[in-house]
This record gives structure tokens, sequence and C-alpha cells, in this order.
């Protein structure tokens, strides 16, 4: 294969990982804007699941050209194109490639639309209903009109007809799949149970199937709908800008980068970009949970999907709307609802064996009652239930419905939660790997702090000259956008200072910059400066400036002076850390910043350990060691230094769907709008959602457990092995709504 050179998001060294992961898979060929997939190998090879495991992969690939937005390709592949699909494979030779075998499989992804499960649950509920009313009408019929038994049956006919459709719908689809589900069981005993006479409790067996059925899918819906309250914020038009300044309309989908948009009051803002024209505030509650509308200028960034509030802005396209920050979260939803959890997986597993199990341990049990106790085979007694009546009941009670529910209903309601709250799961796992972590690693940078240098004040040498050390810093960082130049700039503009004319400007890599100011020479830059100069001995008797501070030095004809700046801490980090020690979760800060104002930062947080000076491999080496000394390690950070490390933790977290690209790929948990105190409600949910597997996990076993011993007793009628089974999983699928529409404390 010959290689193409790509540029953009790295999707490809991801199906690489896939594919060397997979050594019996050769090459993926994917179309995304046909959705077709496939996956070539070299003679047999077991496929079943690659589905699955290409789903967060492709989920991340835009639906246009995959190649032009592919990232460079790893060693040991090539990538090709043919028509409208990329090709990705290993290197070989072309006769081996001629031996590959191809097979198509569905495109593992989530549609963007929402998902009619309303309608679902409405119709399940009307059947139902319909089963419920038609086993009344047909229990007074055998009451009221005992000479017209047909008038009874008929009634309880049309009750299991109503409450059995749905599943005999679903056990079709499986039967033709060569597999058997709970459906089936279900069926198999209504069916049973009509056999031997027992037609209220076939009718009371589907109805309640039925009306639990409605109530899953309605739980399902309503977390649906959280999420899906994402999906409805994209707009689908926007005004751009000619270059005569005139507008028009056009679909979202046409926008190109660079393009200039006009968006007014009580609209949307199409796309990701920078304000370039007009102030306003805009309402980002929809991507960040932020309720505060955030104020918009020159300048500010804007984003997909949030709802421009009061004034006209014009700003220019610097994403593509499929990569924007929105789409981006609608990826990692969709790609999270499809990934399960290990526990989940388990269940998954353990259920269709156990349905299997079910119907061998009832027949074995029909023929021990039968030809083992002597209980007639069919028929029942006043005195005596038959085999076949107990056999029936067995395989009603030890049914795994709630097992089954027990794990994705509360995994889907806590994902919701986090969705509606400013928290994006990427899947199941994440959700479990942080209720388990007893060891948080923090970036200090952007993390802890917020990233942003502010001026704590001015000093002068000789004193009361503060003012003019000020003006003469903002009249050299006026020209630059290094962090500590905005910072000056900021502060001198907000203290009304103004800039002086300059001449001779220049940058001294790495030093600072210089220029004439009224004639005069003028330095600024860093303490260095003055120690290499004709001051250095003066320089070096100067105290330096508190471990937390940074400064920048000011050098004129007859002044000195230093801007003492510092990196705010976020407000909520001491609160945030208090917790984590509260609840004995150990806290470490991992920073390649200098030990002693890392170490200031520490002591007025309160951690428990710091790490300073560190490179990323130096930040890979400590969370391995976290590990290795047996501790669940989550790393919290922001930049793309952070991505190994958030990649080498149990749970990688990353601060904000603002922040790098190589760092929102590592995490698993992304907290939104940059606000620390999410990682709380992160792990406080994790913790609550354990709790709630944990409790349906014990419901559905416990309740299995009781009633498949008191059935084997023979004290147990079919109708409240019935109740016992559907009542389970109801309390299974309420107990986990509790995580979508609770507090998470």
């Amino acid at each position: 294969m010959k290689p193409v050179d790509t540029g953009g998001h790295d999707w490809v060294a991801d199906l690489a990982e896939f594919l060397r992961a997979e050594p019996g898979v050769t090459a993926v060929r994917i179309d995304p804007a046909a959705h077709r997939l496939a996956v070539a190998t070299l003679g047999a090879a077991a496929v079943p699941g690659l589905e699955e495991k290409l789903a967060a992969t492709l989920a991340s690939v835009p639906t246009g050209s995959a190649a032009g937005s592919a990232g460079g390709v790893p060693a040991g592949f090539s990538l090709r194109r043919e028509g409208g699909a990329t090709i990705l494979g290993r290197d070989t030779c072309v006769t081996a490639e001629k031996l590959w075998l191809w097979r198509e499989m569905e495109w593992p992804e989530i549609k963007a639309e929402t998902p009619p499960s309303e309608q679902e649950w409405r119709t399940l509920a009307w059947l139902a209903v319909t089963c419920g009313a038609a086993g009344v009408a047909g229990v007074a019929a055998s009451h009221f009109v005992p000479q017209a038994p047909l008038v009874a049956k008929a009634l309880f006919l049309v009750g299991v007809i109503a409450g059995g459709w749905d599943a005999a719908v679903d056990a079709w689809e499986n039967l033709r799949k060569r597999e058997i589900d709970i459906h089936f069981l279900m069926l198999a005993v209504a069916i049973g149970a009509m056999f031997i006479d027992a037609w209220g409790e076939a009718v009371l067996l589907l109805f309640l199937f039925s009306a639990s059925g409605a109530m899953e899918e309605y739980a399902l819906d309503r977390t649906q709908r959280e999420v899906g309250a994402l999906l409805k914020t994209s707009p689908k038009r926007a005004t751009r800008l000619r270059a005569d300044g005139s507008e028009e309309e056009v679909a979202v989908e046409s926008l190109a980068v660079g393009d200039r948009l006009r968006v007014k009051p009580g609209e949307a803002f199409a796309a990701d970009g920078e304000v370039v024209d007009g102030r306003s505030a805009s309402d980002e509650s929809a991507l960040t949970g932020e309720a505060i509308p955030v104020e918009k200028g020159r300048g500010d960034a804007v984003f997909s999907g949030t709802l421009n509030l009061w004034g006209a802005v014009d700003f220019v396209v610097r994403r593509l709307p499929s990569e924007s920050t929105l789409q981006r979260i609608i990826r990692l939803i969709q790609t999270a609802q499809k990934l399960k959890a290990p526990s989940e997986r388990l269940t998954d597993r353990f259920g269709t064996g156990y349905t299997y199990a079910v119907i061998g341990g009832s027949t074995l049990m029909f023929l021990v009652w039968w030809l083992g106790f002597g209980l007639p085979a069919f028929t029942n007694t006043p005195e005596t239930r038959s085999a076949f009546y107990r056999a029936m009941t067995l395989m009603v009670v030890a049914s795994p419905c709630a097992l089954v529910l027990s794990i994705p209903s509360a995994i889907l309601a806590a994902i919701a939660w986090g969705a509606r709250h400013g928290v994006l799961f990427r899947g199941g796992g994440a959700i479990e790997n942080l209720a388990r972590v007893d060891a948080v690693a923090l970036d200090k940078t952007g993390t802890l702090t917020t990233g942003e240098l502010a001026v704590v004040g001015c000093e002068s040498f000789p004193p009361g000259r503060e003012r003019e050390v000020l003006q003469l810093a903002h009249t050299l960082e006026a020209r630059s956008q290094h962090p500590i130049a905005r910072a000056i700039v900021r502060h001198a503009t907000a203290a009304g200072v103004p800039v002086l004319p300059v001449d001779d400007f220049e940058s001294l890599t790495g030093r600072g910059v210089r220029g004439r100011v009224g004639g005069s020479s003028l330095l600024l830059g860093r303490r260095e400066l003055l120690e290499a100069g004709p001051l250095a001995d003066w320089a070096r008797r100067l105290p330096p400036a508190a471990a937390e501070l940074s400064e920048v030095w000011v050098v004129g004809r007859d002044l000195v002076g230093r801007v003492l700046l510092r990196d705010q801490i976020r407000a909520e980090s001491r609160d945030v850390l208090a917790e984590l020690k509260r609840a004995r979760i150990r806290t470490i800060m991992l920073t390649g910043d200098r030990r002693h104002t890392a170490e200031a930062v520490a002591r007025e947080l309160g951690l428990d350990e710091v790490r300073a000076g560190l490179s990323p491999e130096d930040k890979v080496a400590a969370i391995q060691a976290l590990r290795a000394a047996g501790h669940k390690v989550a790393m919290v950070g922001d930049g793309v230094n952070d991505a190994p490390c958030l990649a080498a933790a149990d749970v990688g977290v990353a601060m904000g769907a603002r922040g790098s690209d190589a760092a929102l790929e590592q995490a698993e948990v992304i907290l939104m709008h940059d606000r620390i105190e999410n990682f709380l409600a992160a792990e406080r949910l994790s913790r609550r959602a354990r709790r709630v597997i944990q409790q349906n996990l014990a419901v559905s076993l416990g309740v299995v457990t009781v009633m498949v011993v008191a059935t084997a007793a023979g004290s147990v009628p079919l109708a409240v092995g019935v109740a016992a089974h559907e009542g389970s999983t109801l309390v299974v699928c309420l107990n986990s709504l509790r995580l979508l529409f609770g507090r998470n404390r």
C-alpha cells in the first residue's frame, strides 16, 4: 500500500492501535459518509464483537472525508483512498494483500437523531393496560357467568395477545438468530399456564411483564431525553457575511474555517469561533452546565450550540461544524452509551447462559417432581399442584430480568445525570473505575490554578515610582501575546495607564524585550537580564519575589522596578481538596513548575504530596509508581503535556471541553466549563452509581434465591412468583432512576 500524506485529528493512530490489538485483522476500510465498514483478515479469524471495539474510534471520525481529517500514519501501517473509502492496513507485500478476506460489518455508530423510545413506551403501556383490563373482565366473567366459560376464556385470550405481543415479536427476532432470551421464557410460561387451564395466571404474568417493560422503556426514554437535549441545541442554518458585507443564509454543513458569521440576539452560534466585532453574552448552560451567562467581546471564543443573548456579534469560524466542541461532546456521549462497563458485560454473558440454565433446570425439576415424587404431571388437584405447574413457577421466579437490568439501567442514568450537570463519562467503565479511586493526581497550572496570570503589585527602586514602572512595562508588553504580557496589559488598561511611543523594539528570545522610550533605552524581562548587565552586583543583593510569585523586571535610564504576578488559585480548589481528604482520597500535585512555587501552592491548598519540576515522562512514571504501590489513581489535567499521564492513570480526567484535543482524546471523564468542583460531582456520582448497582444486584439475586428455594419446597403459587419476579424488575428500574432525578451528595 502506498502511504498518503494526511493532517488534522489523529484518529488514524487509534485505528492502528485497534489493529495492533487484533492480530487476526490486517486492515480496516471505512466510508463515514456512506456508513460502511469492513475488516480484512488473512484466512479464518474470530470477528464477533469487533463493532463494539471499533465504536469509540469510528465515533470520532467526521462524517465527511475521512482521509482529509486524519493525522499522521504510524510506522508499520499504510493509508490509501479508494473512492469515498479510506483503508488503513499493515505494511505488507502486494501478494499478501491479495489474500485478504474482506468482511462487511455494521457501522457501529449511534444515530444523532433522538430515538423513538417515547412512542415505544407509550405503545407498551397501552398494551399492558389492555391486557390488565381484559384480565379483570375475564375474572369478572368467570365469577358472574360461570355457565359461559368461553366468554371468560375469550377475554383472557385478548389479554394474553395484548400482553404477549411485544414479547412474541422480540422472541421471534431472537429465535431467527438462534438465540433465546427472557421474552421466550415468559411466553413459554404463559402458554404452559393456559395449557393447564390457569388462564388468569397467564394473563397476570403477561400484564406484569408488559407493564415492567413499559416502565423500563420509560426510564430509558427519560435518560435519553436528558442527553438528547444537547442534540437539539445544534443549529441547522447560519448567516454568513460576503466580502461586500451583505448577508446570506447557508446550511451549517457548508461552513468553512475563516468564514465570517453574524449572530443576532436570541440566535445560536453555528460553529466554534472567535468574536471579531460586537459585544454580547452567551448562554452556555446546555454545553457546560453553567447557568451564569458568559460575557463575549472581541477576541473571545464562542461555541457551537450556545445562545447569543442580547447583542449582535460577528465572529470568524475557527473549527468546522463537524469538529466543534458541541459535536465532540455529542460523539463522546454517543460512544459512552455504546461502551459497556466490565460488570455490565459480565451480566450480559451471565444472563445469556443463565437463560439456558433456567430452561434446563425447570425441565429437570419437572421430571424430578413427576417421576421422583410422584406428583401429577399436568393436572392440578385441590391438594397438590402438578409437576408442570411447579416447573412453570420455577421458570418464572428464576428468570434473570432484574439481574440483566441491574447494571445498564444505573449506568445509563448516571451518564445522563452527568451530561446534564457538566460531567461527561466515556462509558460505564469510567464510572466503575472512578468509584474505586483512592488517589488523585492533579496538574497545577490550569487545574488547581486558573492558568491566567494576574498582576498583584509593582515595586520601584527608588520607591514611589511604581505607576511609572507599570507604564513602561505596559509600553513594551503591548505588542506581545505572551501570558505575562497579556496580564500586564490587562492590569494597566484597567488602571487607566496609557501606552507611550516606542522605537527600535526588539525581542530578546527567552529573556525579554527592549526598545527606546522618550530617547532612552529600556529593557524588560527576567532577573537574568539584570544579573548579566552593569547592575549585576546590585541585582544579586535584591531579595527574590515570594515563592508563589513571578517577577518581570523593568530597567530604564534612572529607574529599576519589577512587576509581580501570580497564577490565581481557583476559588474552589481548596474546598474540593478538603472534601477529597474527608473521603480518605490521597491528593498529589504533579507539575513541571519550579519546586518552591509548587510547594507554596501545595501548602496553601493542603495537598498531601507535591512533585515538581517534572517532565511529561516523569509524570507518567509518578502515576505508574502510585499504581504499583496498589493505589487506584485518577489523573486530572488539561494540557497537551498531561495527555500521557491521563492515559497512564486508572481514570483520566480532563478539565473542560475547551481543553486540548490531546487531553480530551485520552480522558475517560471530561469536566465541562473548567470547573474543578465538577470532579467532586463525578466522584460522588460514581460512588452513588456503584451503591445503586450493588443494591440492584442484591435485590435481583436475593429475590431469585428466596423464590427458587420457596418454589422448590412447593409453597409458591404461580401468581405470587409472577408478582415477585416482575416486582423486583420494577424496583431495580426505579432504584436506577434515583441517579437521574436525585441529588448528587
